[in-house]
């Protein structure tokens, strides 16, 4: 019984990467190459199978290796050949097909078959006419290059089940690419299996494509197991690389030394990096500009890293050097490779390899004596670095010449100068100018190949001018120390000053400037302190005993300077002030009780001049010592107190001696105003008590009480007459005497005529007319503002003789309702044309109220009227000169 056979046959398109290899190196193709690998299944593992080409180009070995005869790289089309496989010559012959093309083939539109896959393959008949049926199906991978220009659709493969010959079979794929997105990329045909590509593919897209293959019957069963089919897009070189910047920024330092790492730019191919047409070698194009030498850089190939490949880099001479990069695809070869290129910026950084030099050996300045915060010399200096950086930025020492520490040199930011500044002031009587030694180096320190004796020096000298300076007194505040007491006329000491400018032959005055209680007068040309007054310790002007006055010290330069000086006299105390008893006034109980009055002894001197203090009583009169008894307590305070059981009450000037312990001690007779009262049981004086006490008796205390008792009835009568006469002015009857009446009276008040000086005119022609005749023979129409309509008047109520008060409501209505109904009453309800002055006027001239003065009129007068009348006196009293 033979053994089933497994045939795994088939039939695809081989890409030979390698013969492209040696075919592009020019290399022989050499007449056997191992090109693909058949395989064929037995049943038993050791039974020979041999194979046999029916191309003779081709052979077959026995491990199914399939491999050329003769050079086929002239091949114009892909190669098509049947392969038989035989175990014995009793045993059956199974077949398939090959189909060979070289790598990057891409058949004629007319032949797009790449292979055919037959399942199971033809059984040839043996010499027993026994069949074989194959029972799997089994698909290889299908490799299909991308940007395939069609045709399309493009035949792949074609699938066939065994079953056929005796069902109908339908083929059909799912997956991506067939019944999932992108849909429709391949398709197969459902009744001969085959299958096809309808576009072009593309590996940057999508790679590779997993399909699986149905073959059912016309009910829609399954005939065959489904097999899986894996579609690999070959990669063409379609894509150049791609740099991620097209402008990169690098740095690397002057004076780096060769193979220093710069920078690293990267480009990136779209195609498969496993292959040359992914696989990116970068290289320089130009280098610009060529100094010091052309090739100052170069690139990995690999990796693009860009280092330095010569020394000499100087940011001096050249600060930045820009370089073209070019990448290529197929490891680099230019003629079928895809370039790209970039540009790298390369700055040269600063190192500070240039030291600071000053523009000139020596530099000069000048300063006015005792001036701080001046500038008095500029330093410049120039540094080839770069600006406004440590390695440019000048620092300024001095190293010789200003052991006191007057000057410092400050940097400006911008100009990178030195100012040289005076920070203490200077003497132009000590030094008259300053030798200075000045080193010039940066923030940053050198670099190694710089030599740091390198380092700009240079000397400054400094001028003192001299300025004049003001008088100073040596010692201020200066204190001297004297008794209070001392007499006007005293000399106390010398206050001197001193004249600080040596040179110039100069006098000083002096003057007082603060003396708070005048006591001291200087010597204008010596200094010396007089008293003009008796120095009083106790004055409000000395404080914690010092009292204190200014005077000025003045010279005579040119301009004119001065100093003030203070002096503190610090005056001794002496017993010249007697000591005080206080209180000055005091009251006591009238009966002798346990509540005395306290004294206290104050003096205006200090100790020893103030207590212990001695109090006592004086001998005289003797009623004092009899009724009164002084005890003291200690050296300032002591009690006065009734020495008898009784005293009336009464206001007693009580004298009390007390004494210091001054040497001498001074006493003082103070007396105390002592009111003497009754008390009650607290040992308070009561108020009747109080007021005996000031000195009224019982009868005056009687009087005022009386005196007080009076004057309430009197204010009390007042109120009560004022409120009876308001009430009576109420009830009154309103009844007014007819001739006190002027409601229904006209007043005129025109009649007065003109003054002193209008007594030779007729004023009557401004009065009001008396008859009417001049305006009833005016046209009709035009009156004046002061006539009245020629009707008959109104009839106004008469008011009874003795009216009743109710009556007064009625009399006003009715005499308010006529006085309405009046067409005669002014104001007049008339036309008014003050445009017409009428055909004359009844007045006489008025040319007397002229304000020109045409006589020997007299106006002096007027000045005897006040300070409002003169003005007037003075326009119309001038004279001629008027």
């Amino acid at each position: 019984m033979l053994a089933e056979a497994q045939n795994s046959f088939m039939t695809q398109m081989l890409l030979f990467n390698t013969f492209s290899l040696l075919r592009y190196l020019n290399f022989p193709m050499p007449s056997l190459f191992l090109s693909f690998t058949v395989k064929f299944d037995t049943c038993r593992e050791d039974e020979v199978v041999g194979f046999e080409s029916s191309d003779p180009s081709f052979n077959v070995r026995m491990d199914g290796s399939i491999y050329t005869e003769r050079d086929v790289s002239n091949l114009s089309e892909p190669v098509q050949f049947m392969v038989t496989a035989r175990s014995s010559p009793d045993m059956p012959i199974w077949e398939t097909t090959v189909k060979l093309a070289l790598a990057g083939y891409s058949p004629p539109t007319s032949q797009v078959k790449l292979g055919i896959i037959t399942f199971p393959q033809k059984q040839l008949t043996g010499s027993s006419g026994l069949r074989r049926q194959k029972r799997d199906w089994v698909i290889p991978p299908i490799n299909v290059p991308e940007n395939s220009r069609g045709p399309f659709p493009q035949m792949l493969v074609s699938i066939r089940s065994d079953q056929d010959r005796q069902i109908q079979i339908r083929y059909s794929i799912t997956g991506v690419g067939a019944d999932q997105p992108p849909n429709e990329v391949f398709s197969i045909d459902p009744v001969a299996g085959k299958m096809f590509v309808t576009k072009p593919l593309d590996r940057e897209e999508r790679s590779s494509y997993h399909l699986r293959a149905h073959a059912v019957d016309m009910n829609g069963n399954k005939v065959e197991n489904p097999i899986d089919l894996y579609i690999y897009v070959i990669d063409m070189n379609d894509n150049r690389p791609e740099f991620r910047n097209q402008v990169y920024n690098g740095s690397v330092a002057e004076g780096a030394k060769p193979g220093t790492y710069v920078m690293k730019v990267t480009a990136n191919d779209a195609d498969d990096d496993t292959t040359a047409n992914g696989m990116v070698r970068y290289r320089i194009l130009s280098q610009s500009p060529h100094s010091p030498i052309p090739n100052m850089f170069t690139i990995n190939s690999e990796t693009g890293d860009i280092v330095t490949v010569a020394a000499g880099l100087d940011r001096e001479k050249v600060s930045q050097y820009t370089i073209i990069i070019q990448a290529t695809d197929m490891e680099g070869n230019l003629n079928f490779g895809l370039s790209n290129t970039a540009t790298a910026i390369i700055s040269v950084t600063d190192t500070n390899d240039n030291p600071p030099e000053l523009t000139a050996r020596t530099f000069s300045g000048e300063v006015p004596e005792n001036r701080v915060n001046i500038v008095v010399a500029n330093l410049t200096v120039i540094d080839r670095d770069q600006p406004h950086t440590q390695n440019w930025n000048a620092v300024y020492r001095i190293i010789n010449g200003d052991p006191s520490g007057h000057f410092t040199i400050h940097t400006d930011p911008v100009s990178n100068d030195g100012m040289v500044t005076v920070v203490k002031p200077v003497d132009y009587e000590m030094n008259r100018a300053f030798m200075l030694t000045v080193l010039v180096s940066n923030q940053a320190p050198l670099s190694d190949t710089t030599q740091s004796s390198q380092q700009s020096t240079a000397g400054v000298t400094i001028s003192v001018v001299d300025v004049n300076e003001p008088p100073f007194f040596p010692s201020n505040p200066k204190l001297i120390r004297f008794e209070e007491g001392v007499p006007a006329g005293t000399t106390l000491t010398t206050f001197a000053a001193n004249d600080p400018d040596r040179f110039m032959q100069q006098i000083v005055r002096y003057s007082k400037l603060a003396d708070p209680a005048n006591w001291l007068n200087i010597n204008a040309t010596n200094g010396q302190i007089i008293t003009t007054a008796m120095l009083n310790r106790e004055s409000p002007f000395v404080k914690n005993n010092i009292y204190e006055a200014t005077f000025l010290a003045a010279d005579n330069g040119s301009p004119p300077a001065s100093g003030t000086g203070t002096l503190q006299i610090y005056l001794i105390d002496v017993n010249d002030n007697a000591p005080e008893l206080v209180p000055k006034e005091a009251q006591v109980c009238e009966r002798i009780n346990s509540n005395p009055i306290n004294i206290t002894a104050a003096d205006a001197d200090v100790d020893p001049n103030v207590g212990p203090f001695v109090f006592e009583l004086p001998a005289f009169p003797s009623s004092v010592r009899r009724n009164w008894t002084i005890s003291r307590l200690n050296g300032d305070y002591a009690q006065l107190s009734l020495r008898i059981q009784y005293l009336e009450s009464g206001v007693y000037d009580v004298p009390v001696i007390v004494t210091d312990s001054g040497n001498p001690p001074l006493s003082n007779r103070s007396v105390i105003k002592v009111k003497v009262c009754p008390c009650d049981e607290n040992g308070d004086c009561t108020t009747i008590g109080a007021v005996a006490a000031a000195g009224l008796g019982t009868g005056a205390i009687i009087a005022i009480l009386i005196c007080i008792i009076i004057l309430l009835t009197m204010v009390l009568l007042f109120v009560v007459w004022m409120k009876r006469r308001e009430k009576e002015r109420q009830t009154k009857q309103l009844l007014i005497d007819p001739e006190d009446d002027v409601r229904d009276n006209i007043l005129k008040y025109d009649e007065e005529g003109g003054g002193e000086e209008d007594q030779d005119y007729d004023l009557s022609q401004l009065q009001q007319p008396e008859s009417l005749d001049h305006i009833i023979s005016k046209p009709p129409g035009v009156r004046r503002v002061d006539e009245r309509p020629v009707v008959s008047e109104s009839q106004y109520p008469i008011r009874p003789v003795v009216p009743h008060p109710g009556d007064i409501g009625d009399f006003i209505n009715e005499g308010l309702r006529a006085a309405d109904n009046d067409p005669t009453a002014p104001p007049y309800d008339s036309l008014l044309v003050f445009d017409y002055e009428g055909s004359g006027s009844t007045a006489g001239s008025v040319s007397s109220l002229d304000s020109s003065s045409t006589g020997d009129q007299d106006y002096d007068y007027l000045n005897d009227w006040g300070p409002r009348f003169k003005k007037l006196a003075d326009m119309y009293g001038g004279g001629d000169d008027d």
